[in-house]
């Protein structure tokens, strides 16, 4: 058999691809206000599967409490959102 057809398939995605688990800021509305919310949270709520996954926040959504939140990632649009409802947006090294 040729050794083309011998070796695996690799597709197109990069080897050191990064994934994250999204949570939109709709989505945290289920805290209470002023909560501090890490991925240990959000994984005990269901809103990611794993609390060793890295977590960006987007800015789909509005965000009507003061939440303090620790991330890996934000958009640019939650990070303007959590700061205009009195929260403060952390962003923390992935592990």
């Amino acid at each position: 058999m040729p050794l083309q057809r011998r070796l695996p398939k690799r597709g197109f995605t990069p080897l050191t691809r990064v994934e994250y688990s999204l949570v939109n800021l709709s989505q945290l509305d289920v805290f209470d206000s002023g909560a501090s919310i890490t991925p240990d949270e959000l994984a005990a709520k269901g809103l990611i599967k794993s609390a060793r996954s890295n977590v960006k926040i987007l800015g789909n959504g509005a965000l009507t409490k003061p939440l303090n939140i620790s991330a890996t990632k934000f958009s640019q649009s939650a990070k303007e959102k959590i700061v205009a409802a009195g929260g403060i947006a952390e962003e923390k090294c992935s592990a």
